[in-house]
């Protein structure tokens, strides 16, 4: 069994290789055209791969923000096809159940997830988990996806924290302490943000561990 793993951060990919080497860990970057064509090369490969009776999964995994305010950060969001939903959850007994909707950009504002759960029904939003779904449609594979909440419906997020990615998924230093310096008034919520990151990341070191304890690799 191939388990592809899209992420949109280095840092989730390190996490998920932690857990894991055998895994095809895939980086977006904030960049849903790059995604796309990592993904299928990764998804042509797999399949050209697999032997008779066996398959793939491609599994959306990161951090995300949440679209309701019941959410907090740490809490797992998990969604996809019915029977790796069903194993997810067997692993992750606290995890929420609902819809991940996918942006090509960051929902930054309260005003911005508020209009998307309008209009999706959705639990949580990322960069990466509506490109995964789409390409592993394409190629009949397994989809579905594991994220873990950081910024509150409630949270507008501080302009440093946009500028924060670069392509490559790593994080963009730079770009991050011009923004403070032109705005020094940010800084509050950039270390809210900072923080409910941190939690986030090591909510989700602990359920990718437990998605691999449980051999979902395996599947």
């Amino acid at each position: 069994m191939t388990l592809i793993v899209a992420c949109g951060l280095k840092r989730e990919a390190r996490i998920v290789a932690r857990a894991s080497g055998d895994v095809v860990t895939v980086i977006g970057g904030g960049d849903a055209m790059r995604l796309e064509a990592a993904l299928e090369r990764a998804a042509s490969a797999a399949r050209a791969e697999l032997v008779e009776g066996s398959a793939a999964i491609i599994l959306s995994c990161g951090i995300a923000g949440a679209l309701v305010p019941s959410l907090e950060p740490g809490e797992i969001v998990i969604d996809g096809d019915a029977a790796v939903v069903e194993r997810l959850g067997q692993a992750l007994p606290r995890a929420h159940r609902g819809t991940i909707a996918g942006s090509d950009t960051i929902a930054a504002t309260v005003a911005e997830k508020r209009a998307l759960a309008q209009r999706t029904g959705a639990l949580a939003v990322d960069m990466e988990t509506h490109v995964a779904a789409r390409v592993a449609a394409r190629h009949g594979l397994r989809f579905a996806a594991l994220r873990v909440i950081s910024d509150r419906a409630t949270d507008d997020l501080p302009p440093a924290a946009l500028v924060g990615m670069r392509p490559d998924g790593g994080m963009a230093l730079g770009a991050v302490l011009a923004s403070l310096a032109r705005n020094p008034g940010q800084l509050p919520a950039l270390i809210r943000t900072g923080r409910q990151a941190d939690r986030a990341f090591s909510s989700l070191s602990q359920a990718f561990e437990a998605i691999i304890r449980a051999g979902i690799d395996r599947l």
